[in-house]
């Protein structure tokens, strides 16, 4: 009987369904690291989440390794290449969460355009600041996709009725848009010329990696408004929070951070970070976008679906 390792909590549904096709679960959702890579040699399958790296030395030990499955959709924890290399097969689950991603980064945007949180704020210490806190509609605004991947075509779709021109930029795909009337396949280039609100739905790659930076943001025609619910690094967070303090960037959406440790932060980074969390101008979440209810079952039905069907 193959044994498969899940390092982190999932739904009961991925478990049962394993184990009714025949595998040996050890489902250990508390184990470090360290202990991982005592024991990632005895498996034949690996269930993971983020706080576990398959780099070329990880899967170096894990003799016996047939598939790993990644709960979510973010595969830079993941040696691709080496993987395949390997003949290791790889499975994720975007499409497990896509939905609540979407519906994070538009309630995100919402509570900003809005000063949602600052208002709470305030009415709880009684103060009733009613002009200080007159907000932005969102009909006429233009909105700027980058990335329509599962979250990116998800994001899109929640837009259809709300008077927005939404504009979709990927590099990497032709036709995406095609069944989505409301959405326009465009250029980055646009995007930066005509978009109120830019939001990333893309991975962390090379060529990601600090996307968004004060060269990036100085090709914008307008004071935007950023939405993270990617990847920390796709973003070069100082330069950013210099965009924010100088009006160049109007507001952000953060649910990911270049570190998101906050007990490692190095000197310079309490400092950068207590800046940017003292802001009114943005919205903070940590790595949440895409972590519900629903999500934690779909995930797992997904990665199921996967991994059985290949077998």
């Amino acid at each position: 009987m193959k044994k498969v390792l899940i390092t982190d909590r999932v739904h009961d549904h991925l478990i049962n369904t394993l184990s009714s096709n025949g595998f040996q679960i050890d489902y250990v959702p508390d184990i470090t690291y360290k202990e991982f890579l005592a024991v990632v040699s005895n498996y034949a399958g690996l269930v993971i989440n983020s706080k576990i790296k398959m780099d070329s030395s990880a899967i170096d030990r894990a003799k016996k390794l047939e598939f790993i499955a990644r709960l979510g959709s973010g595969l830079d924890i993941i040696d691709l290449e080496y993987a395949k290399e390997r003949s290791i097969r790889v499975y994720s689950s975007p499409e497990g969460n896509r939905n609540a991603v979407a519906e994070h980064a538009a309630g995100m945007l919402l509570a900003l355009c809005n000063n949602l949180l600052k208002a709470d704020r305030e009415v709880r210490d009684l103060e009733w600041r009613r002009e200080e806190n007159r907000g932005i509609e969102l009909s006429g605004k233009t909105l700027g996709i980058i990335g329509f991947g599962n979250n990116g075509e998800a994001f899109a779709k929640k837009w259809q009725n709300w008077d927005m021109t939404v504009l979709a930029y990927d590099k990497y795909k032709k036709g995406y848009a095609d069944d989505l009337p409301w959405v326009e396949e465009t250029s980055l280039e646009k995007i930066q010329m005509e978009a109120d609100i830019i939001s990333l739905h893309i991975p962390l790659t090379e060529e990601t990696f600090h996307l968004i930076d004060k060269e990036f943001v100085d090709k914008c025609q307008k004071s935007f408004i950023l939405i993270n619910c990617s990847r920390g690094k796709n973003v070069l967070t100082k330069e950013i929070l210099e965009c924010l303090e100088s009006g160049r960037i109007r507001g952000a959406c953060l649910d990911v951070f270049e570190n998101e440790k906050p007990k490692s932060y190095t000197k310079e980074e309490e400092i950068m970070y207590k800046r940017l969390y003292s802001r009114n101008n943005v919205i903070l979440s940590p790595h949440i976008a895409g972590w519900t209810d629903t999500s934690f079952y779909k995930i797992a039905a997904a990665l199921a679906s996967k991994i059985v069907r290949n077998l």
